[in-house]
């Protein structure tokens, strides 16, 4: 996927404005940047390959977060590294949390970013991040991963497969685990890098769930590999 610059996608909704140019039906978060709203899969495919670049997506863990943060963003770093601003975008889930703290190093790169997420984030009004180009909010029951136990993506995490070109998978739970699965069967191209999860806020969530505490941080992405 190639793209050259577009800053108006009608099928989507997804612009690049200034905040006296916003669109009504655009959700304007900061000067400059609009959301897409409701976008349907085939929507985002779209635009991703009206820009004419190489889609290199990052999945990991979100509200979990890292144990080694600045290690996490060092792999990112250094795997950004090898490709150009010019050719390149990065694209995570959108939110501000977790694996979307490399949204930040790829703008102070240069790089153009997007962020694909579940109208979930919407109902229960997950904070986006500021340094992300264009958001694609995809109609979802779900937040991503295979649904009801089969192996079939929900539209997310589908959406996201199909227009990257590479996968950077940085830990991970069940979602990038998934998302990594698949993107193995298509062909793609794939990296994974073994990171653990924040372990105060893992065994926080164990105890408000009643569970025994947790010993292993390592999520089940790496399970993919």
């Amino acid at each position: 996927m190639t793209h050259k610059p577009d800053h108006t996608n009608p099928s989507t909704g997804a612009t690049r404005v200034g905040a006296r140019d916003a669109s009504p039906a655009a959700e304007q978060v900061s000067p400059g940047l609009q959301l897409a709203r409701g976008a349907m899969p085939d929507d985002v495919v779209a635009f991703m390959d009206q820009q004419a670049k190489t889609v290199v997506t990052f999945v990991g863990y979100s509200g979990a977060g890292y144990e080694d943060e600045a290690g996490m963003l060092g792999i990112a770093a250094r795997v950004l590294d090898q490709w150009s601003p010019e050719t390149v975008i990065v694209n995570i889930g959108a939110t501000a949390e977790g694996i979307g703290a490399v949204y930040e190093v790829a703008k102070r790169r240069g790089f153009t970013t997007s962020g694909i997420v579940s109208t979930q984030a919407k109902r229960w009004n997950v904070s986006m991040s500021p340094c992300v180009d264009y958001v694609f909010y995809v109609d979802d029951d779900h937040w991503g991963g295979y649904v009801d136990g089969g192996e079939r993506l929900s539209p997310t995490s589908a959406t996201m497969v199909e227009v990257s070109d590479v996968i950077i998978a940085i830990g991970g739970g069940d979602i990038a685990r998934d998302e990594l699965c698949e993107a193995k069967k298509a062909g793609k191209t794939w990296h994974f890098f073994a990171a653990e999860m924040d372990h105060e806020t893992a065994i926080a969530a164990a105890t408000r769930k009643g569970l025994p505490e947790p010993t292993d941080f390592s999520g089940t992405a790496g399970q993919a590999v």
